[in-house]
C-alpha cells in the first residue's frame, strides 16, 4: 500500500515539475516578447520631414507598444505567482515523498530481518537435531 502511495506521489512530482517547465517556458516567451517590443519602441520612427500626423500616429503607436507591454508584465507577475505556488506544492510533494520512501525502506530492512532470524532459527534448530541424533 505504501508502495503505492510513494509511486503516486512520486508521479505527481513528476507532473508537478513538467508543469513548472511549461510556466517557464510561457515565462521566457513573455520576457522574450517584452524584449522584442521594446526594441520596436525605440527603433520605430518617421521619415525627417514627415508631416506631423506622422508623429501624432508615431505617438499613438509607441503608447499602444507601451500598453502591450504592461500587460505582458502583469501577465508575467501572474505567472510568476503561480510558479511560487507550484514550487511550494513540488516541495511539499518531494517531502511527502521521501518520507513514503524512508517508511518503505524501513520495512524492507524489517523483511530482510525477519527473514535472518527464521533463517538463525532453522539453522540453530538443524544444529540441535544434529547434536541429538549423535
Amino acid at each position: 500500500m505504501i508502495d503505492k502511495i510513494y509511486n503516486l506521489k512520486k508521479m505527481q512530482t513528476d507532473q508537478k515539475l513538467m508543469e513548472k517547465g511549461q510556466l517557464m517556458s510561457q515565462i521566457n516567451k513573455i520576457e522574450n516578447e517584452i524584449m522584442f517590443t521594446l526594441n520596436k519602441i525605440s527603433t520605430t520612427s518617421v521619415q525627417k520631414f514627415g508631416a506631423i500626423a506622422d508623429f501624432s500616429i508615431l505617438q499613438i503607436h509607441k503608447n499602444t507598444m507601451k500598453l502591450h507591454i504592461k500587460k505582458l508584465e502583469k501577465d508575467k507577475m501572474e505567472l510568476n505567482k503561480e510558479l511560487t505556488f507550484l514550487i511550494q506544492q513540488i516541495i511539499e510533494l518531494q517531502k511527502e515523498c521521501e518520507q513514503f520512501k524512508y517508511i518503505l525502506e524501513e520495512e524492507q530492512q524489517e523483511k530482510l530481518r525477519k527473514i535472518l532470524v527464521a533463517e538463525e532459527e532453522a539453522a540453530s534448530e538443524y544444529v540441535q537435531s544434529k547434536y541429538i541424533s549423535e
